[in-house]
């Protein structure tokens, strides 16, 4: 199946992972770092334990500062878990269109405008056969996350990639990529500003644990976390 059948099957019949703690079900991408030192990131996740379904995307300028983009209230979204390095929330519509089998246009309010195109490659195909029969009890075995992010970082040269760990917030998270495969182009304006090309950091970006991939990568996934009593998160923004 391509990702855009899958993706609507996601959006048609959206259904969270059984687990304890704050759950979620979707697809993104993990992220596209730019040579220019920007990084974009997409979590598109139709089926949400915390709220309403929701889609946002992450920016980091070259000062290192994060924005996040958010369809709904921080708290009710990635800011809840990563907040606490995050420069600004900005709560506006996302939009996500569909353009082709494996191509996709991803709209942030009025200022950004992101195209991204997919490819497999004999890594992806691998990493997805070896997936789909993975036992359910694997997916929350840290041991074996660990392993499989090894895997990952020599497949696809990510750099240090952790699918277990902390947030900025002090949750702990456990990331299931059920299905992988390359970011093959991308490219985005921001504000009227092209990005440039997509290519490795000279330092890979992180969030406390999680390790912001050096190679573009999307993914349909499960996330879990588990939530302490309080969160704080940053306060919205505005849409430009």
């Amino acid at each position: 199946m391509k990702p855009r059948e899958i993706a609507n099957q996601i959006e048609a019949n959206p259904a969270l992972p059984d687990g304890q703690g704050d759950r979620f079900a979707g697809y993104g991408v993990m992220s596209v770092p730019f040579r220019s030192g920007h990084i974009l990131a997409l979590r598109r996740f139709p089926a949400s334990s915390i709220g309403p379904g929701y889609s946002s995307v992450w920016h980091r300028d070259p000062q290192g500062r994060w924005t996040i983009y958010t369809s709904v209230e921080p708290n009710s979204g990635c800011s809840r878990y990563f907040g606490r390095e995050v420069w600004r929330d900005v709560v506006c519509p996302i939009e996500i269109e569909w353009t082709g089998a494996t191509e996709f246009s991803v709209k942030a309010g009025e200022e950004l405008r992101w195209d991204v195109a997919l490819a497999e490659s004999a890594s992806t195909r691998a990493m997805n056969a070896m997936a789909r029969v993975v036992p359910e009890s694997w997916w929350h075995s840290r041991l074996v996350l660990r392993l499989m992010a090894s895997m990952a970082r020599v497949a696809f040269d990510t750099g240090k990639l952790n699918l277990t760990g902390r947030t900025p917030n002090g949750q702990e998270f456990t990331a299931n990529p059920l299905r992988l495969w390359l970011v093959g182009s991308s490219r985005a304006v921001l504000n009227g500003t092209a990005l440039g090309p997509a290519g490795a950091l000279e330092q890979q970006a992180r969030l406390a644990d999680f390790f912001v991939p050096q190679r573009g990568l999307f993914a349909v996934a499960r996330a879990f976390m588990r939530t302490p009593q309080e969160t704080d998160v940053n306060s919205p923004g505005e849409c430009s």
